[in-house]
C-alpha cells in the first residue's frame, strides 16, 4: 500500500516539472497581436476576457453592454431574478469580504474571526462526522482498502462488514458508476427498512427517490405541481427560502400562512383555512401544503394532535402534504416528540390512496451534519402510477443522486445496532451531538431574553433561534435611509462590530412590522460565552444610539 502511494507522488511530482517546463517554453513565445479594429475576437481575446474580470464589463458602457452581450439582466428568464436566497444573500458576501481582509489586516477590526451562524452546516463549525458513517464510507469509496489486512486492525468489524455488504447490492462494485434513478435499490431497501422501524407501519422502497439533499426532492416537486402563475403553494411564514425560491423559479404562487409567534410559533388551521380562501377567491389554484417540522427557521416540534388535523386539512381540501422532517432527529425538550407525518396519516386510517404525502429527509441536519457530501431522499406516496411514472421520469433527467450520498442516506436511517462492534462508540457520539446542541440552544436562548427589547421562543428542536427585535423608530428610519430593512441594518451592523453572520428575518418573510434575525446554535461550546459576550456588547451599544 505504502509502495502504491509513494509511484503516485512520483508520478504527481513529474507531472508537474513537465508542466512547469511547458509554461517556460509557453513564456519565451511572442504575444499575439491585438486583433484589428472591429474584427470578430480570436479565442485568446476571448479566454482573456474570463481570465479578467476587470477587462471588457469595466470598459463597456451600459448602452454598449446593452446592444452587444447575448446576455443581460434584461433578457435573463425573470423567474431567476424573483428568486431570492437570503441565507446566502449580501451580509455573507460581506462576511466573506471581511473574512479575506482579516487575514491581511488582522488589527484592522474589533474582532479575530468570522462566525457563521447564518446556515445550518454543522461540520464546517467543528462539528465532528459519525465514525461508523465515515469508516463505511471510506470503504465503499476505495474498495481495495477491504483487502488489507492492515484494515481490519483500522475499522470496527461492522464497518467493513457493511460496506461488504452495500458493494454487493452495486453492478460491479462500481461505486462512481451511475445507478437507478431512483437511487440503488440495497440502499432503498435499507432506508425502507429505516422508517418502517421508526413508523410502525410498512415502507416501499419503489417510494423512494434518493437525492442530493432534500432540495432537489423540492424542487422536483415544485416542477411536477406548478404549471403557472395561478398554482399556489401554501408556506409557513416565516419560511426556509428554498420554499420561496423554488415557488419563484417555477414560476408559481407562494400562499403564505403565519405561524403564531405567541403560542410559540403555534400553526392554527383556521389560519390555514382564511389563506386558501383568500387564494382561491384571487384564482389561485392551491396545489400543496408545506410544513416543515421542526420548524426552520422558529425551530418549534409540532404536537400530534396539531398534525393530525393538518392531515385531515390536506384531506378535505385534496391538497398535497409536502412534509420537510429533515430535523426529525433535532428535538431539544423532554415535553415534544418527533412523529412523522406518514405515521400520524396511517394512525388515522388513510392509507395510500387516501392522501397524497411527499416526505424529505436529509444527511445534512440531524447529528450527522454531512452537508457537503449531498445525500438525502424523499418517499412518496399516495400518487397514480402514471403520475409516478413522470416523476421518475424527471429523477431520470439528472440521471441519479451521488452514490456517497446515497450510502450515507441509507447509513443514517439504519445505524448500527446493539451488539454491533460499532454501537457504543456511534451511541456515545450521537448523543454527545444532540446534548451538546441542546445546552447550546438553552444557553443562546436565555442570553437573547436578556438583552433590551428582544423576546425569543424556545428552540424545541431544529438548529435555530428566531428572536424578534423590537426596534427604535430612530433605529427603522436610519434602516430606511439606507434603503434596506430594519432587521437587514441590525444585522450588517452586528457583522461589522462583532464578526458574527446571522440572517435578517426579512429573508424568510415575517408578519409585516416585525423584525428578526435567525441564529444557528451550531458554534461549538467553547465559542458561546464570547458570542454571548459581543451580541451582548454589540446590542446595548445599538440601542442606546439609537434610542427614541
Amino acid at each position: 500500500m505504502r509502495r502504491f502511494v509513494i509511484g503516485q507522488a512520483k508520478n504527481l511530482v513529474d507531472q508537474t516539472r513537465r508542466r512547469h517546463k511547458n509554461l517556460t517554453f509557453l513564456s519565451h513565445l511572442p504575444h499575439p497581436p491585438p486583433p484589428p479594429p472591429f474584427s470578430a475576437p480570436s479565442a485568446y481575446s476571448s479566454s482573456s476576457r474570463f481570465l479578467s474580470s476587470s477587462s471588457s464589463s469595466s470598459d463597456m458602457s451600459s448602452s454598449d453592454s446593452s446592444s452587444s452581450l447575448p446576455v443581460t439582466l434584461d433578457t435573463i428568464n425573470p423567474k431567476v431574478l424573483k428568486c431570492e436566497y437570503a441565507v446566502r444573500g449580501e451580509i455573507v458576501n460581506i462576511a466573506q469580504k471581511l473574512q479575506d481582509d482579516l487575514k491581511i489586516n488582522k488589527d484592522a477590526y474589533p474582532f479575530d474571526e468570522i462566525i457563521y451562524c447564518n446556515i445550518g452546516n454543522p461540520q464546517s463549525l467543528g462539528q465532528q462526522p459519525i465514525t461508523f458513517f465515515r469508516e463505511v464510507l471510506a470503504l465503499c469509496s476505495h474498495t481495495a482498502l477491504l483487502d488489507e489486512s492492515a484494515t481490519h486492525g483500522l475499522f470496527s468489524s461492522d464497518s467493513i462488514e457493511r460496506a461488504w455488504k452495500i458493494l454487493d447490492q452495486i453492478p460491479g462494485k462500481a461505486t462512481g458508476a451511475y445507478s437507478h434513478s431512483q437511487g440503488i435499490k440495497g440502499l432503498r431497501d435499507a432506508v425502507a427498512a429505516g422508517i418502517e422501524a421508526r413508523d410502525g407501519f410498512p415502507a416501499d422502497p419503489n417510494d423512494i427517490f434518493m437525492t442530493d439533499g432534500a432540495s432537489p426532492g423540492v424542487h422536483m416537486m415544485m416542477q411536477l405541481l406548478i404549471t403557472s402563475e395561478k398554482d399556489g403553494i401554501l408556506c409557513p411564514i416565516p419560511q426556509y427560502p428554498l420554499y420561496s425560491a423554488s415557488i419563484a423559479l417555477h414560476g408559481g404562487t407562494l400562499v403564505p400562512y403565519y405561524l403564531d409567534e405567541a403560542s410559540g410559533w403555534g400553526l392554527e388551521i383556521s389560519e390555514l383555512k382564511k389563506q386558501l380562501e383568500d387564494a382561491r377567491s384571487k384564482g389561485i389554484t392551491v396545489r400543496a401544503l408545506a410544513v416543515i417540522n421542526p420548524g426552520n427557521p422558529t425551530g418549534q416540534v409540532l404536537a400530534e394532535e396539531n398534525q393530525r388535523d393538518i392531515v385531515n386539512f390536506c384531506k378535505q381540501e385534496g391538497l398535497v402534504l409536502l412534509a420537510d422532517e429533515v430535523y426529525q432527529e433535532n428535538v431539544y425538550v423532554p415535553d415534544k416528540k418527533f412523529h412523522s407525518f406518514k405515521k400520524v396519516a396511517r394512525s388515522m386510517g388513510y392509507g395510500e390512496k387516501d392522501l397524497a404525502l411527499v416526505s424529505f429527509q436529509s444527511i445534512s441536519k440531524g447529528y450527522h451534519g454531512e452537508c457537503g457530501k449531498r445525500g438525502g431522499y424523499m418517499e412518496v406516496t399516495g400518487f397514480t402510477s402514471d403520475v409516478r411514472e413522470q416523476i421518475y421520469k424527471v429523477a431520470s433527467v439528472n440521471l441519479c443522486s451521488n452514490i456517497g450520498g446515497q450510502i450515507l442516506a441509507s447509513l443514517i436511517m439504519s445505524p448500527p445496532k446493539p451488539g454491533d462492534d460499532s454501537y457504543e462508540s456511534y451511541i456515545a457520539e450521537k448523543d454527545g451531538i444532540l446534548s451538546s446542541l441542546a445546552k447550546r440552544a438553552k444557553t443562546l436562548e436565555e442570553a437573547l431574553n436578556k438583552l433590551e427589547g428582544v423576546t425569543c421562543n424556545r428552540a424545541e428542536g431544529a438548529m435555530y433561534l428566531f428572536p424578534c427585535l423590537n426596534l427604535s423608530k430612530k433605529a427603522i428610519a436610519a434602516a430606511e435611509a439606507e434603503k434596506t430593512a430594519p432587521d437587514n441594518y441590525y444585522c450588517k451592523r452586528l457583522l461589522k462590530a462583532t464578526g458574527i453572520v446571522v440572517v435578517p428575518g426579512s429573508g424568510f418573510r415575517q408578519v409585516p412590522g416585525t423584525w428578526h434575525f435567525r441564529c444557528t446554535i451550531l458554534p461549538q461550546e467553547d465559542k458561546i460565552p464570547a458570542i454571548v459576550d459581543r451580541l451582548t456588547a454589540f446590542h446595548k451599544s445599538f440601542m442606546d444610539e439609537f434610542r427614541d
